[in-house]
């Protein structure tokens, strides 16, 4: 059985070869904007500022500042849990930033894995 393509549709070497480019322009293109997402520093401040955490773009924990007064050698519960909602702030603002950032060059497009 053979196929009924439209003229014009079928595209050609040349139409797959502009593909080809096109996808190495891209995925060069997201190279390049992962490595200046993962050079980039954030500062995450949680418990009302208490507690800050200072993180790169690999998601490594750069620094962590506590403020003296968050500091009670009787609630160590308190300063734990803030010290994980501030960590998990500052991945989550590292995820959403590359994902808004790759998405510029993306487009739409969805290929988990791809790149």
């Amino acid at each position: 059985m053979k196929a009924n393509i439209p003229k014009g549709m079928s595209g050609g070497p040349q139409n797959m070869q502009a593909m080809i480019r096109q996808a190495q322009k891209m995925q060069e293109d997201m190279a390049a904007k992962q490595e200046e997402l993962n050079a980039r520093e954030y500062d995450v401040s949680a418990g009302g500022g208490v507690v800050s955490v200072k993180i790169n773009g690999k998601k490594e924990i750069l620094a962590i500042d506590l403020k003296p007064e968050i500091v009670d050698p009787d609630d160590i519960e308190t300063l734990s849990d803030i010290l994980v909602a501030a960590v998990n702030e500052a991945i989550k603002r590292v995820d959403d930033t590359n994902s808004a950032e790759l998405n510029k060059i993306t487009g739409p497009m969805n290929l988990p894995g791809l790149f």
